[in-house]
């Protein structure tokens, strides 16, 4: 469900933005993440958990409204 909108694109999308959506998504449903590091040997999760990390301090509003504004700019650019 988090990047629902983000997977149904038909034009390609970066891994950093895909990891933007993730870590905003978590933090305007979570909060700041609460979760320990997983191992440096699971690099899509480590990836995955510092993005989210990164966001610490981060509003829930504030991530809600990052989260919006990408998922339209991402739309935008998949339809021209």
């Amino acid at each position: 469900m988090a990047c629902a909108a983000t997977m149904e694109l038909k034009g390609p999308v970066s891994d950093q933005e895909k990891l933007l959506v993730y870590s905003v998504y978590k933090q305007a449903t979570q909060g700041d993440c609460n979760i320990p590091a997983p191992p440096d040997t699971d690099m899509k999760a480590k990836a995955k958990w510092e993005a989210w990390n990164g966001n610490k301090g981060m509003s829930k509003m504030d991530a809600m409204r990052i989260y919006v504004a990408k998922e339209k700019a991402l739309k935008k650019n998949d339809t021209g």
